[in-house]
């Protein structure tokens, strides 16, 4: 066995260590810049700031009827996308769960509407890909585990 020091990778999840303040932040960001890259979200294409835009009225009846749909949604790597997504759920990502949940349903048939939902989602992570999960001890010196929902969706 050879000692590597600290880790600093693992599983796609970048650790950053700041012993002064006690903390420990994980973040993806760049396992989400290849994910951002191979499903063509670059530096042109605008970020949004909302998770799932409530434009967004997503349904099982919405399936490709044309024979032009069909043909473009079977170019489109549309349950790829979604498992790149579900990963950076349980590694990092938590708060994109019901937003995954929402696009996930639709896997077995979608259209272009469950695909633009998709391609939101890559458009939020854009913009928020700087955003890491952290880890640190309250004023006390302990550690505790608190966590926000937005349960707006």
């Amino acid at each position: 066995m050879k000692d590597l020091g600290e880790a600093k990778k693992i599983l796609g999840m970048e650790i950053e260590r700041d012993r002064k303040s006690d903390k420990i932040s994980l973040t993806q960001k760049g396992y989400l810049q290849k994910v951002l890259q191979s499903f063509n979200i670059n530096s042109d294409t605008k970020s949004v700031s909302t998770l799932l835009a409530p434009h967004f009225k997503l349904k099982a009846t919405m399936s490709p009827t044309t024979v032009e749909e069909r043909k473009y949604m079977t170019c489109v790597s549309y349950a790829s996308t979604v498992g790149s997504l579900m990963y950076t759920i349980v590694c990092t990502w938590s708060d994109l769960s019901q937003a995954i949940l929402m696009i996930s349903r639709y896997m077995h048939d979608p259209d272009r509407d469950h695909w633009e939902a998709v391609k939101w989602i890559l458009r939020y992570i854009k913009g928020t890909i700087d955003i890491s999960l952290v880890f640190k001890k309250d004023s006390m010196g302990k550690q505790k585990c608190v966590g926000y929902v937005d349960s707006t969706m």
